[in-house]
């Protein structure tokens, strides 16, 4: 089977001053479809730059990275951004709701960009939004939802386009213990019911919900296996050995 993520050999260096930072060092990460895997580190450890290249915002300075069998790491940023449109939705910690707008008008609006008919938006919305529970909210402006709600109208945008992959990269960030647990379990549902899920975090707590844990550390993974494994979670004793950086 096919691959729908793969990362071969990639390196992503940047020129700080006379210094080279290597944010990714040889990095191999493959994702199958229907598979639920966090990708997790502390900061510095290059999750972040790993996401921008799965989700075509930056490109390796090495190595190749195919997306659905096409290799996107040197396609151009138009090339990169009709990929994103169609393969990629993405949750963020921040909801980027529109507040003027109703629930349905932002989930909405990345088709209307996409050039989608009318007709065609309004029943992908309205599917979306009953998919994460919202389906009676989709008149109400985003001011008259809680934070949890907010973030469900995010997954429901990112469902909209029928992506391949939902990249969701801390999307509990900005809530509160019980309503980013809520949001968790709509994301462990997407899974679920066939939807492949990639998740960034630096947090264990977090990352144990994916069924995978791929674990970064110095721009190279350290572990790719089974959440569950006890070896996929660093122990507080061991925590000061992860470095932290910029």
């Amino acid at each position: 089977m096919e691959h729908l993520i793969e990362l071969k050999n990639v390196y992503k260096i940047y020129q700080m001053g006379s210094e080279e930072v290597h944010a990714l060092d040889g990095v191999n990460i493959t994702i199958d479809p229907g598979e639920f895997v966090a990708i997790v580190g502390q900061s510095g450890s290059g999750k972040s730059t790993a996401m921008n290249i799965i989700g075509c915002l930056d490109v390796p300075t090495s190595g190749t990275y195919h997306l659905g069998g096409t290799d996107v790491s040197t396609m151009d940023d138009d090339q990169q951004a009709e990929i994103r449109n169609k393969m990629l939705g993405f949750i963020f910690q921040q909801y980027n709701l529109i507040p003027k707008l109703t629930v349905q008008e932002n989930v909405e609006l990345p088709l209307l960009y996409a050039g989608v008919s009318a007709e065609e938006r309004r029943e992908r919305a309205v599917r979306s939004l009953g998919r994460v529970g919202l389906a009676e909210k989709r008149k109400n402006l985003p001011s008259q939802l809680s934070g949890g709600q907010q973030q469900r109208v995010s997954i429901a945008r990112a469902l909209a386009g029928d992506p391949s992959v939902i990249l969701a990269d801390e999307p509990t960030g900005a809530l509160d213990s019980r309503t980013g647990r809520e949001v968790l379990g709509f994301l462990q549902k997407l899974n679920e019911e066939g939807d492949t899920v990639v998740l960034i975090t630096h947090d264990n707590s977090i990352a144990v919900k994916a069924k995978r844990i791929v674990r970064l550390q110095d721009g190279r993974v350290i572990y790719d296996g089974d959440a569950s494994d006890p070896k996929a979670v660093v122990r507080p004793e061991d925590a000061g050995n992860e470095e932290v950086g910029a």
